[in-house]
């Protein structure tokens, strides 16, 4: 259980600075150490935004990654990556996200990167907060690989891949870190029409060697690619199969879906502490102190205090850099304030 009611906590990612936009768009005309200087500065600007909003959890933001998962295929090898997206124009979707060929045995010798992102955490914040590390699960990774006649299908890729998140896993605990979210987005998307029992299956699998040396938790989300997500945006599907994750806490998106369902968190709460995403993270509405109290309230009427975090919907990578400051800062004052009445 965790060491407070009402946690605040975020998800991963936080939107980049404006320079680092730019910048990361003319790589070309930086040396080794600007670059190294800029991961440094962009994880700084992260950190200082969730320390200065009065965040219990914080993360690096994901400020060296291209998005809370694209970045990893840059380490893994026995890739073809593709170089333009399938589809450049009209109204943003998924479909513009493009898929990498599958050439030769899929290897990551140098790891997947999280463990480096972690220290550099580690190393730039202050004293207070909890360090949080996000890594993507194996099924979600393997969504934007194509399948050939090594790798059949989209669970002979995944199967492939597991060895490489726990891997990563394995050696973020070893650097210290107490606690990591196992973002698994498109299990969540899927759980409608996949085997969900195939689904918890490879999730403890993944998480086997690290369960219960550290605090773990997963986001289920259904998906956000411009504001907007992909899938089957109902949690039932999930249960009561997603209970027997090996995790010790279970996020749900609820906020962009009008608390749909709140109820169901009475029984994740029954077994382990839950997440509830209150603040929206595709909308520019700027949630107030009172709507965050209001919404606290509503998710207490299912699940006690002492099993309740709040957090926003999803990673805030896609949302205004001005908009997630003052959504973060109205989320941790609204949590104290209903904490402060318990």
């Amino acid at each position: 259980m965790k060491e407070q009611p009402i946690r605040t906590t975020v998800i991963g990612s936080y939107p980049f600075p404006a320079w680092l936009e730019f910048a990361s768009t003319h790589l070309e005309n930086f040396g080794s150490a600007d670059i190294a200087e800029m991961q440094d500065d962009a994880v700084i600007a992260a950190i200082h935004d969730q320390v200065a909003s009065g965040l219990d959890v914080i993360t690096d933001g994901e400020q060296t990654r291209f998005d809370f998962n694209l970045s990893f295929y840059g380490y893994l090898e026995g890739i073809e990556m593709e170089s333009v997206s399938p589809r450049l124009w009209g109204p943003p979707a998924h479909d513009q996200r493009g898929k990498h060929k599958i050439i030769a045995d899929l290897a990551a010798p140098r790891g997947l990167g999280a463990v480096e992102e972690f220290q550099r955490l580690q190393r730039l914040a202050p004293e207070g907060p909890t360090l949080k590390a996000s890594i993507p699960g194996p099924y979600t990774l393997s969504g934007r690989l194509l399948p050939n006649k090594q790798y059949p299908d989209r669970y002979a890729i995944t199967e492939a891949l597991i060895p490489f998140v726990r891997e990563e896993l394995e050696k973020l605990v070893t650097a210290g870190c107490r606690e990591i979210t196992v973002d698994e987005p498109s299990m969540s998307c899927y759980a409608y029409r996949e085997d969900t029992l195939r689904f918890v299956d490879i999730f403890n699998r993944t998480v086997a060697s690290v369960a219960g040396k550290c605090r773990l938790s997963t986001h289920l989300c259904f998906g956000n690619y411009k504001g907007h997500p992909v899938g089957y945006r109902r949690i039932a599907p999930m249960f009561p199969d997603f209970l027997d994750f090996k995790v010790d806490e279970i996020h749900v998106e609820m906020a962009n879906r009008e608390f749909a369902e709140i109820e169901l968190i009475s029984e994740i709460t029954k077994e382990k502490d839950v997440a509830v995403g209150i603040i929206d993270v595709k909308s520019y509405y700027i949630e107030t102190v009172a709507d965050v109290e209001e919404r606290i309230r509503l998710c207490l009427k299912h699940a006690p205090a002492d099993r309740l975090s709040v957090a926003p919907d999803c990673g805030l990578s896609q949302t205004a850099r001005w908009a997630a400051k003052q959504k973060l800062v109205n989320m941790v004052a609204g949590a104290k304030a209903v904490r402060d009445n318990l």
